[in-house]
């Protein structure tokens, strides 16, 4: 486990930390935004979010993944994988269902920010589904830029491609 800097609005009762996602307090959020995906989507998610190797989320391989404690217990995360030299791709942003509401996913997306633009990346890139409004929200409200018209239905276009292009690090 290797903590990380803090966003400047976390709490002293927040910790960020980097994990593998093989670490045990990774499996119950996972699984949550599996069965919140199954139930959107009408289909089973799960095989989706095992889509892309555990390794691709890990320093070797350009990634990481970072879990947001409060008083130690996992309350949301997010992680990143190497999209190609210059960008990095945002991939499972969450936060528990009992603690949404209250800027914590602003937190996990500042973080993978920083931790991107340290390690060198200029781009993020995302998608996310037609029927997640929240997430749509928070990427517009972080300064993510949509790929795609804004004014046509969600559910015509598929998946929503966003972009942030990073400030180096000093």
């Amino acid at each position: 486990m290797t903590s990380v800097a803090q966003p400047p609005s976390a709490s002293p009762e927040l910790t960020v930390v980097q994990v593998a996602v093989s670490d045990p307090r990774v499996r119950p959020l996972l699984r949550e935004l599996g069965d919140e995906y199954s139930t959107r989507y009408g289909k089973d998610a799960h095989a989706e979010l095992a889509r892309c190797p555990d390794e691709e989320f890990t320093r070797p391989h350009g990634g990481a993944l970072l879990l947001l404690l409060e008083r130690g217990e996992p309350v949301a995360g997010g992680a990143f994988r190497r999209y190609d030299a210059t960008t990095a791709e945002l991939k499972r942003i969450w936060t528990h269902s009992a603690h949404r509401r209250r800027g914590l996913a602003r937190l996990v997306v500042a973080g993978l920010e920083h931790e991107a633009r340290v390690r060198g990346y200029r781009r993020i890139y995302l998608t996310t589904g037609p029927r997640q409004p929240e997430a749509r929200g928070l990427y517009l409200a972080t300064g993510y830029t949509p790929l795609f018209d804004t004014s046509v239905d969600p559910e015509t276009i598929g998946p929503l491609p966003f972009e942030k292009h990073l400030q180096a690090s000093r």
